[in-house]
């Protein structure tokens, strides 16, 4: 049987390859990282609310060993890097795909200068990486309140229970 490709692949980006691919998007650019292991509802509609903040949006995923230095646990991230861009390349509000090795995103942040840098409401705006590079050139920064009380964590609690 011939070997299907996922069909949204092609917004999966390399580092090497963002900049000049994140120039291409629409603007105004929407900025957003994080792990998102299991995707659930609180992760898909703060995506969705991101992304209604500007024309197009990024998201950078951390990498398998950048996931791990954030002490989430041994057995985190369940999903590899591969698998958590492909699911997140299939989401609608998701334009492009990265990861970054590093413990913060701000060499993505920096490579395609969003005008919108968006994360969680978990996070103070003045605690944002990168907050005060976007907010230099023009851009804005966002926390968004979350609408659902989900976490990974707290849904990996569940399974095991």
């Amino acid at each position: 049987m011939p070997q299907v490709t996922d069909p949204f692949l092609h917004k999966v980006c390399a580092p090497a390859e963002f900049a000049r691919r994140a120039a291409a998007l629409a603007r105004p650019l929407v900025f957003t990282n994080g792990v998102f292991d299991i995707l659930h509802r609180g992760h898909v509609t703060y995506l969705a609310q991101a992304r209604a903040l500007g024309a197009s949006m990024v998201l950078a995923l951390n990498s398998d060993a950048s996931v791990r230095r954030l002490g989430k646990g041994d057995d985190r991230p369940v999903n590899t890097l591969e698998d958590r861009m492909a699911v997140a390349a299939a989401l609608e509000s998701v334009s492009l795909v990265t990861w970054f090795e590093e413990d913060t995103p701000i060499a993505r942040i920096l490579e395609c200068k969003p005008d919108r840098l968006v994360k969680g409401g978990d996070w103070p705006v003045e605690s944002i990486v990168g907050a005060k590079e976007v907010a230099g050139w023009g851009g804005s920064v966002h926390s968004i309140k979350f609408e659902h009380e989900r976490s990974t964590t707290s849904l990996l609690k569940k399974i095991r229970a």
